[in-house]
């Protein structure tokens, strides 16, 4: 199994594909990797960062260098995160249609990262081109809540109002909607994730899928977590298709336990709180049974 993720790099820490690679080749996957921007270090330091990003017709450079050597004919998964710009994130599309070109099953997970806490890190427009553009082609999309109630419009308080923003994403495309963090009103001290599964074959009903599963929330912000998830559910649901508890199951377990040893080993510094992913090599690959999901459709 082949991914080809598009993602941010750091040269020190876990954010983009440094935190999404290893867990997908420890999982058995090969990974093609193109970093969206190469950056010394995550944007939270307090001293600031170096380096470059990529804009979008050096990605058309590089899509194009992979299809002249016959480098995308295996390739069986697109993953992308943060996109910076308009540029960027339009030449993603083009870099779906070739790879459709040699697979037309190829499997888009998408993360639209573009804000948290209240609060957009990309421009406006970005939500908007995500919205009417982007996730109609992807199979599969992991917003956190923030995001899903800017591409929605429905202000996620309540499981019900998670339902009714998981239909509104499904009704533009993806099969596959997982609301990766939510804090519901008279829940706060958890975290719920919700994952949704709606498909019809031709000629037959609808068959729609609807899991929930809790955990608490440790103590502190760690960067990178979002990239860690998406690509624990890229991988365990190519494996586990028609189960989404099992998959919610083991990336959540999986989650909860990278972040305790995260947080029991951090100094409290900035650098300190980078994710222990090495250090969590054996849980990723055998994710302990911490939490249950819960069938609720």
């Amino acid at each position: 199994m082949r991914v080809l993720s598009i993602q941010s790099h750091v040269v020190s820490g876990y954010v983009g594909n440094k935190a999404a690679v290893f867990p997908l080749q420890l999982l058995g996957f090969d990974v093609d990797v193109i970093n969206s921007v190469q950056f010394s270090n995550h944007t939270g330091y307090p001293n600031k960062w170096e380096g470059d990003v990529l804009n979008g017709s050096q990605l058309d450079a590089l899509l194009n260098g992979l299809e002249r050597n016959d480098l995308l004919k295996n390739t069986e998964h697109l993953l992308t995160g943060y996109i910076g710009s308009e540029s960027f994130l339009r030449a993603i599309l083009r870099v779906l249609r070739t790879l459709k070109k040699y697979n037309s099953n190829i499997r888009y997970v998408c993360d639209p990262v573009f804000g948290d806490d209240g609060k957009l890190y990309v421009p406006a427009e970005l939500v908007d081109i995500y919205r009417a553009e982007v996730i109609p082609l992807a199979n599969v999309i992991t917003p956190n809540q923030f995001e899903v109630e800017q591409l929605t419009g429905v202000k996620i308080r309540s499981m019900e109002d998670a339902m009714t923003a998981v239909n509104a994403i499904h009704d533009i495309g993806p099969e596959i909607v997982i609301i990766t963090s939510m804090i519901l009103e008279g829940n706060s001290d958890k975290f719920s994730i919700l994952a949704s599964h709606k498909v019809q074959s031709k000629g037959e009903p609808i068959q729609h899928s609807v899991w929930c599963i809790e955990s608490p929330i440790l103590e502190g912000r760690y960067t990178g977590t979002g990239d860690v998830t998406s690509a624990l559910l890229l991988a365990w649901s190519a494996k586990n298709l028609n189960d989404l508890g099992s998959v919610l199951e083991k990336t959540v377990s999986t989650m909860y336990t990278l972040i305790e040893t995260t947080m029991k080993q951090s100094d409290g510094s900035v650098a300190g709180k980078e994710l222990k992913l090495i250090q969590s090599k054996n849980i990723i690959e055998n994710p302990p049974q911490l939490f249950k999901a819960k069938k609720i459709l």
